[in-house]
């Protein structure tokens, strides 16, 4: 069995809201929208997927959505300023580590290689 890969996706309570976020926060150039969204993020496809019908938001917090930066404290600066509630850089081992939430909870970091 051979896998390839083919997006990531969050489930959101309101498409609408989610799309401007990753859109206008976070500057992702919306590809297509019909009932999801999608992005995509140099060649990886994202989506934006709306809950089931009951309202039930099925995967809050179940991933998490990875961005490489190569200037950290600049892009969290930048999304500071946007109202994004971003942490401080934490240092790992190989790299430097920033997470925040969408208007849904799902987590979003960013990551500074360290050379």
């Amino acid at each position: 069995m051979k896998f390839k890969f083919d997006a990531v996706f969050y489930y959101v309570s309101d498409l609408d809201r989610a799309v401007r976020f990753y859109r206008d926060v976070l500057g992702f150039k919306l590809h297509s929208q019909d009932y999801v969204a999608r992005f995509y993020v140099d060649d990886v496809l994202f989506e934006l997927v709306p809950t089931s019908d009951s309202g039930k938001l099925l995967g809050n917090g179940n991933a998490r959505l990875c961005l490489r930066v190569d200037d950290l404290q600049a892009s969290i600066s930048e999304l500071r300023v946007k109202g994004v509630a971003i942490q401080d850089g934490e240092t790992k081992e190989n790299g430097i580590l920033s997470c925040f939430r969408d208007p849904d909870g799902n987590e979003v970091c960013l990551w500074q290689y360290i050379r």
